[in-house]
């Protein structure tokens, strides 16, 4: 465990840590509310936090001074990249692709066609974790603009593609 911010004989003191100047204490007069705040949360804060509470001569058992939190900071979804693979020709089978290289939890995706013919895909055509849509026995009317939407608890983003068969 490393520290990061201590409160004695009426001195809050943040430690030297890349939290420094993003942590304190929420409330100026230290109580029964001993809250912190993280400000600008980063990726890289998810992990266990533990608050100890020391007082002086209490004879308190140990253990029942410390308070335990996880924390997990979600991370929206980068704008993902949308890739074809095969050659889209009358009665060929091609590979839609969609990749995000950001986001936690790992972001779902969701391949949809744009209209005058608007349409949906389902599995197995599509699989919503590698994020791939397969055509198969392409003809001219499946030609359109593809969108894929990658999609987690923090937001989404989306890229396209034209299919011209």
């Amino acid at each position: 465990p490393v520290q990061i911010l201590t409160y004695m004989d009426g001195t809050p003191k943040v430690e030297e840590t890349e939290l420094k100047p993003r942590v304190g204490f929420l409330y100026p007069i230290l109580t029964h509310n001993i809250s912190v705040f993280i400000n600008a949360t980063q990726e890289g804060d998810s992990g266990q936090y533990m608050c100890t509470v020391n007082v002086q001569d209490d004879s308190t058992t140990t253990g029942k001074n410390v308070g335990v939190i996880n924390l997990t900071v979600l991370v929206p979804p980068a704008v993902p990249t949308c890739q074809l693979h095969g050659n889209p020709t009358v009665g060929a089978n091609v590979t839609l692709s969609c990749s995000s290289k950001k986001g936690k939890p790992s972001p779902i995706y969701q391949w949809q066609r744009t209209p005058p013919a608007l349409e949906f895909f389902f599995p197995p055509t599509q699989d919503e974790a590698r994020g791939t849509l397969k055509l198969t026995n392409l003809s001219l009317e499946m030609s359109g603009l593809y969108i894929c939407k990658a999609e987690n608890q923090a937001g989404f983003e989306e890229c396209s593609i034209v299919l011209e068969v």
